[in-house]
């Protein structure tokens, strides 16, 4: 019965990877950027409040450049990410827009959330739009944020973004979308012995070392953020899970109940 307090979550925020969104070709995958769009709008038509933290600017913007890697000066970085903002927008509002589901855009930096005025602000506007039936897709704002001034503009990770949006919204659930079924034991592709964990009530010291610390070309978290993410979340007394983000359809399979991913609950919301 340990999954029985996701199905009670009403303000879920859902983050989706920057592997999640580009397909083998560093392109858009459009495929799976329509299912997402479909399950989010039919969770709205169930009374569900949603948050959609997406990644991807920098990767959007390096494939619709022609850029093979991801550059190294933040100048260039900041360029690309404007224009990778710009295309990915336009995406999620012609899928949404299919099923009839507004969005509304908000870019954060770190300091928004850190000044006081600001942050009211930020809450009031994220409320408006949730009490609209209006689903807010936040991005870092990467064309403005600067890694010399790390602890005063930027998040670092989308991981870490996606658990600060949930605990300033005060969410119910975090739904972290990614390139693999959830949290193992191991590398399931290289150890046949790796087994995922289906539920967990801690973060410790040892999953973490489990986890390692790898990202991708384009993508800056890995599942140390993750789970950094999932750890301060309890705390907070809020869920999270970690699933694979091939079929977002199994997002319905996850709230009803079922064996997906890896979730982290904290013990309290045990039933």
């Amino acid at each position: 019965m340990s999954r029985q307090t996701i199905k009670q979550s009403k303000r879920i925020v859902v983050k989706i990877g920057t592997n999640s969104l580009l397909d083998d070709n560093n392109q858009l995958n459009y495929r799976r950027i329509d299912r997402l769009a479909y399950v989010l709008s039919t969770l709205v038509q169930y009374k569900k409040e949603v948050i959609l933290v997406t990644s991807g600017a920098i990767g959007v913007g390096c494939a619709q450049l022609n850029i093979a890697e991801r550059p190294v000066a933040i100048p260039k970085q900041q360029a690309i990410a404007s224009v990778g903002q710009v295309a990915l927008m336009t995406v999620y509002d012609r899928f949404f827009g299919y099923y009839n589901q507004p969005v509304g855009q908000v870019l954060l930096t770190k300091d928004i959330i850190d000044f006081p005025e600001s942050y009211i602000n930020y809450q009031n506007s994220m409320n408006a739009l949730l009490n609209n039936q209006i689903i807010p897709i936040i991005n870092e704002n990467d064309a403005v944020a600067v890694e010399e001034m790390d602890h005063h503009t930027r998040f670092g990770d989308n991981d870490t973004l996606s658990g600060m949006v949930a605990r300033t919204t005060a969410a119910d659930l975090l739904i972290l979308l990614t390139d693999v079924d959830g949290f193992y034991s191991g590398n399931p592709q290289s150890d046949a012995s790796a087994k995922r964990f289906k539920v967990l009530y801690e973060v410790t010291d040892e999953l973490m070392e489990m986890a390692g610390d790898k990202g991708s070309t384009f993508s800056t978290g890995g599942m140390q953020t993750k789970l950094r993410a999932a750890k301060q979340l309890l705390i907070d007394q809020i869920s999270t899970a970690i699933m694979s983000s091939h079929d977002p359809s199994d997002i319905f399979s996850l709230l009803d109940g079922y064996d997906i991913g890896t979730v982290f609950i904290p013990e309290t919301k045990e039933d």
